[in-house]
C-alpha cells in the first residue's frame, strides 16, 4: 500500500469553495461581492481555515446563515481541511467599489 499524499489547501482552493455562497438579496456570491477580506491558513495546524469576511450592511439578518453557508462551503468543497472559522469584522466597512468586475457585471454595474 502507497501513503496518501497530504492535501494541500490552497487560498484559491478557499476561494472557489467561497464562490458557491450566495447572498440571498442580491444573487451574486460572496466573494464577487467583494465580502471577503481575507483567508488565513494556519500552518501549524495543518487543515485550518480562517475567513475573516464583512456584510453589506453591519445590521444585515442574514449574518448567522452567510457564515455557516461560507464554512460549509469550505469544509465540504476544500479536501483536507479540518477546522473552518468564519469571523465577521465591519473594519473597514464594505461599499460597492469592493465589488469585482464579475460581480458589477452580473449586478448590470458594468458598462
Amino acid at each position: 500500500m502507497s501513503a496518501r499524499a497530504p492535501f494541500t489547501i490552497t487560498h484559491e482552493s478557499v476561494l472557489a469553495a467561497l464562490r458557491e455562497v450566495i447572498d440571498p438579496e442580491l444573487g451574486i456570491n460572496v466573494v464577487d461581492l467583494g465580502l471577503v477580506y481575507g483567508i488565513g491558513l494556519d500552518e501549524r495546524a495543518e487543515g485550518r481555515v480562517h475567513v475573516a469576511m464583512t456584510l453589506t450592511t453591519p445590521g444585515c439578518p442574514l449574518h448567522d446563515s452567510l457564515t455557516e453557508a461560507a464554512e460549509r462551503a469550505i469544509a465540504s468543497h476544500v479536501p483536507g481541511v479540518r477546522e473552518v472559522r468564519v469571523q465577521l469584522v465591519f473594519e473597514p466597512a464594505w461599499s460597492p467599489e469592493r465589488v469585482t468586475e464579475a460581480g458589477r457585471a452580473a449586478l448590470g454595474w458594468a458598462g
